[in-house]
């Protein structure tokens, strides 16, 4: 494939480049040229031509060696070596066709190249498949028939030249092939004389494993040599997998002549150590039979030459080991002859009989195969261990022939003796008396025992001898032996005797199922029956026997009667199961059951609760009724079909009677106890069954219903589930008829007799309805004790609200005072907000909703009232603030005309800034109220809301005003500062003036009498007296 791509492509660059020159456009150039006699036109037609000749020559390559593309291909890619066998002869011819027709490969420097190739794809093709270090790991037989193939196709290359050269040489026409051999064949050969070699691998490890094999391990019993054998066999191959060097490589050819010396020496080896095994194996070997069966293959089948003739002289070995084998059989036989193991199936004799014949069989088949080969038989050994073992045989012919002999007599004498037995014998270890005695009742139970002893279970008397005889004939006639005339006309009868015995069991077996369906009432009830039917089941115990003619007749007889009686009982047990039936009913019927509730339904009350289960109860009950009215039209039946009455009061059925009353009472029994049970169990769970209302009704708080009036109604509930045992009225003695009610002198109201009076004393009933009790007042009580942690929130209704808010109030409290009350009442409303409003109490509902809301109400209710007396407060202070401000507003507004209003503004200027902080805070307080009166949710009206929301605009209004108001009264107040210091100056001499006059005629003129001065100067005339004042400017 290489060369026809090589020439290919060259093919495809030569024809585009020769296709180039002979365009137009080269053409013109070259004319071009040729006009102006150019140098270089001789250089470009040289060129040109030696081009058309490459061209040429590459394209009848390509057209040649396309005929052989199929080929390569084959040779490269094919499937399997059948391929390359089948491609090289037609190759070859195909190469012998170019030789003759092409110009370029019809010489030996062309067609030897081309050929190398070929073979050189061969041996390729050869070395990847056969992979040495691979290859032997596969089994033998593939590894023979890879090899075979690869040296088939490396044999058929050099083979279909060799017949085109000799086709070549005989036509005379054609030019000889003397091509190369060397550079053709070399490899080749070389190639299949190692494929040679490790096809002799494969075959020596097959031969080893043909005779190491399974067979071997199972005469010799030495498994782990043989095992030891194979491994050095497998290792063999070890070296030849580890080889670092191409084993098809001429170059390494001496390194392979050293490995396969090696592998040689190690099969020479393992040969020595089999022999030496086989010696030593066919000295202790464990059957002979086995041991002569594969001398016998191996002279058929292909092993290691010197191993074959070494096993071929172990034949000796094989009679020494038939000898110890007879020895065994005879030993074995001697020691179990007593008392041989018999199979499963085989009666003694002839179990015993087989069980000989089997260990002589084993000894005859080995001899019987030795006979195959006469020599090994007529040597000194072969005769000893046939006398030895003709000895033993007749021994054991001896021991089968007595055995015979002595059951021939047995047979002959007891055979009439077994077949004159009665057909059915009593059964006597099968009693009923289960379910029999009653502690209550030892006459009835007394009259029971003694029907169910008079109950007789029968089995069929078959002899286990005559069976035994009968399959001792059957494999005595098997194994040979002449039988007796009668009991081989018994053993004929085999079939018939099983079917009798079949038909029997069958027919007891539907006698006793009969028997064992009756209880206790119903062997009382139907003794008569009983006894009329084994009076039909007599004769089979007295009369026949197994010679009997009339065996056929009486099964079918007793069939029909035992069908009779089945049929009664079926139609007792059917009325019986009908009443059962009723009583479980009543038994499973539940009284007590939870309330059915839709999503968003509430709990019932007690009361609720108490009528929900009167109701179950009452149409419970009156079904029940209804059934056990039933019970007494079902046993007048009963009695119609046992004695063909109907009066319901029959003194056969008397005990049935009293039977089915005790079967009634411990049904109610059942249903009350296990009614009383349940609801023990949902008082005790804590799955809810009613609610019950928490209320505030001050001073206390209360449940709704109370707890002991919730008590009496459940209690009732009991006490009723126990008295609807009065609807089911007793029977009269004797009978199924209902008493009556019967008229007591000393009694208002007649008599009725029912189940009540008993199921309420019972104890189990009785130590119910107490627990019942205890456990209602433990969870009842339980829910007063719950109810006084809410205590703690009692002050808020039991204290006089009006008196203390109103002493709180008196001391006219702050902001912070209020709020801190406030904060106590409202946070007792958020407490109660976060409460649960419902506990479960076992199996009550406590709804505490009414309880939180009613607490939470007068939480609420102490907020505003405080909240109220806050707003009161608040209120005045805001509106007297409002008046204040207005006053200032209303003072700055006068127009200072003279010094008096100019002083009276000035003022009140001066009181606004003075009074800044006083003002500011008392906002702040009156807003920081109403805060607190919206943040606690009391209502104020929305003019007051708005006006202290306006406080801190109109006092910062007229905080500007006066300012403004000040700046215009600059001019005013300079003009009146003038004035005021021209006033200041007169009243300055005027005080000078008044000083002097005072030293002159004060006090002091008197000496030291000043209280007479005083009174001097008091006496002073008052216009003297010099006073300063605001108002003396105007004068």
């Amino acid at each position: 494939m290489a060369e026809l791509d090589f020439w290919r492509e060259r093919n495809a660059i030569l024809s585009g480049i020769y296709e180039q020159l002979n365009t137009g456009v080269v053409d013109k150039v070259v004319q071009i040229l040729k006009l102006t006699d150019s140098e270089s036109i001789s250089s470009y037609n040289y060129y040109k031509v030696e081009l058309a000749k490459y061209y040429v020559e590459a394209k009848d390559n390509v057209r040649f060696l396309s005929t052989l593309e199929r080929h390569f291909k084959n040779l490269n890619m094919g499937n399997s070596f059948q391929n390359v066998l089948d491609t090289v002869p037609s190759l070859m011819n195909a190469l012998h066709m170019v030789w003759i027709i092409s110009r370029h490969y019809n010489s030996d420097e062309r067609m030897v190249p081309l050929m190398e190739r070929i073979a050189w794809e061969i041996t390729e093709r050869v070395a990847r498949v056969i992979n040495i270090h691979e290859v032997l790991r596969e089994p033998p037989k593939l590894i023979k028939k890879k090899i075979q193939d690869a040296k088939a196709s490396l044999v058929i290359w050099k083979e279909s030249y060799f017949e085109v050269r000799a086709k070549i040489e005989a036509s005379g026409r054609d030019v000889r092939w003397e091509f190369d051999r060397k550079r053709l064949f070399e490899r080749s050969e070389y190639m299949s004389k190692i494929c040679d070699d490790v096809y002799e691998i494969a075959q020596v490890i097959e031969e080893f494993h043909n005779i190491f094999g399974e067979e071997l391990k199972l005469v010799t019993g030495d498994s782990k040599r043989i095992d030891g054998v194979l491994t050095r066999v497998d290792s063999l191959i070890v070296p030849f997998e580890n080889i670092v060097y191409d084993p098809f490589d001429i170059q390494s050819a001496e390194q392979w002549i050293l490995l396969m010396e090696r592998f040689h020496k190690q099969v020479v080896s393992i040969d020595n150590e089999a022999k030496h095994f086989i010696d030593d194996s066919f000295k202790t070997l464990r059957s002979a039979e086995g041991a002569f069966n594969m001398l016998l293959r191996f002279q058929h089948i292909r092993s290691r030459e010197a191993i074959n003739n070494q096993m071929m002289k172990k034949f000796n070995d094989i009679l020494v080991q038939f000898a110890k084998e007879v020895d065994k059989v005879f030993e074995i036989f001697k020691e179990l002859e007593a008392n041989p193991p018999i199979s499963k199936n085989h009666p003694p004799v002839a179990g015993a009989i087989f069980w000989e014949r089997s260990l002589f069989h084993k000894i005859k088949s080995t001899i019987l195969k030795f006979q195959v080969m006469e020599d090994m038989l007529n040597n000194e050994t072969g005769k000893l261990v046939t006398k030895k073992y003709v000895a033993v045989a007749r021994i054991m012919k001896a021991y089968e022939d007595e055995k015979y002999t002595l059951w021939k007599e047995k047979v002959e004498s007891l055979l009439l003796s077994y077949l004159k037995r009665n057909i059915l014998i009593q059964d006597n270890k099968h009693i009923q008396t289960d379910n029999i005695i009653s502690p209550t009742d030892l006459n009835r139970s007394l009259a029971v025992q003694t029907s169910a002893k008079n109950c007789v279970y029968y089995l069929v008397d078959f002899p286990g001898e005559l069976l035994e005889i009968i399959q001792e004939a059957k494999y005595l006639e098997q194994a040979g032996f002449v039988i007796p005339e009668l009991a081989r006309n018994v053993a004929l009868q085999e079939d018939k005797y099983n079917q009798t015995v079949d038909e029997l069991n069958r027919m007891l077996k539907q006698y006793h199922n009969c028997l064992m369906s009756l209880s206790e009432a119903e062997f009382l009830l139907l003794d008569e029956h009983l006894n009329q039917l084994q009076r039909t089941l007599k004769p089979g115990e007295k009369r026949l026997n197994w010679n009997s003619l009339g065996i056929s007749d009486y099964i079918t007889k007793c069939e029909h009667a035992i069908s009779k009686f089945e049929s009664l009982i079926n139609q007792v047990q059917k009325n019986a199961r009908d009443i059962t039936n009723r009583l479980q009913v009543i038994e499973r019927s539940i009284l007590f059951q939870y309330p059915q509730l839709k999503p968003g339904d509430v709990y019932p009350g007690p009361k609720d609760y108490a009528e929900f289960l009167s109701n179950i109860r009452a149409s419970e009950m009156e079904s029940h009724s209804r059934k056990y009215r039933a019970i007494g039209p079902l046993l007048t039946k009963i009695e119609g079909v046992v004695v063909h009455t109907n009066t319901g009061k029959a003194p056969k059925l008397s005990s049935y009677y009293s039977y089915w009353e005790q079967k009634v009472f411990h049904s109610l029994l059942k249903f009350v106890t296990k009614n009383l049970q349940i609801f023990l169990s949902q008082i005790q769970s804590n799955k809810v069954l009613f609610q019950v209302e928490t209320v505030l009704s001050a001073p206390e708080i209360i449940l709704l219903p109370p707890a002991t009036e919730s008590y009496k109604m459940l209690l009732q509930v009991v006490r009723e589930t126990v008295e609807c045992t009065k609807s089911f009225l007793r029977w009269m003695h004797g009978s199924c008829i209902e008493t009556l009610p019967q008229n007591i002198p000393t009694e208002d109201e007649p008599f009725v007799f029912s189940f009540f009076s008993d199921i309420s004393a019972h104890p189990q009933v009785v130590d119910l309805v107490s627990q019942i009790s205890k456990t209602l007042q433990v969870t009842l009580g339980g829910l007063n004790k719950y109810l006084n942690k809410w205590k703690k929130y009692r002050k808020l209704w039991s204290l006089d609200k009006v008196m203390i808010i109103e002493k709180f109030a008196s001391k006219n409290p702050s902001c912070v005072q209020y709020d801190e009350k406030l904060q106590f009442y409202s946070s007792l409303v958020n407490e109660l907000t976060v409460q649960p409003t419902s506990k479960i109490i076992n199996f009550v509902y406590l709804n505490l909703e009414p309880l939180v809301i009613s607490i939470q109400s007068n939480a609420r209710a102490w907020v505003t009232s405080i909240g109220r007396l806050l707003n009161v407060a608040v209120k005045e202070e805001l509106y007297n603030l409002e008046k204040e401000l207005k006053v200032y507003s209303n003072d700055l507004k006068y127009s200072p005309d003279t010094i008096e209003t100019l002083k009276f503004v000035l003022k009140s200027i001066t009181n606004i800034n003075d009074l800044q902080s006083h003002i500011e805070f008392r906002i702040y307080d009156i807003q920081e109220r109403y805060r607190t009166l919206h943040m606690y949710g009391i209502e104020v009206p929305i003019e007051e809301r708005d006006l202290s929301n306006a406080l801190s605009k109109i006092w910062n209004d007229l905080m500007l005003q006066s300012k403004l108001v000040d700046t215009r009264l600059c001019s005013a107040k300079k003009k009146f500062t003038k004035l005021t210091l021209q006033q200041v100056g007169e009243f300055s001499a005027q005080v000078k003036d008044f000083r002097k006059l005072f030293e002159i005629e004060g006090p002091g003129t008197v000496g030291n009498d000043l209280d007479q001065g005083c009174v001097n100067t008091l006496e002073i005339k008052p216009t003297k007296i010099i006073r300063y004042s605001p108002t003396d400017t105007n004068n």
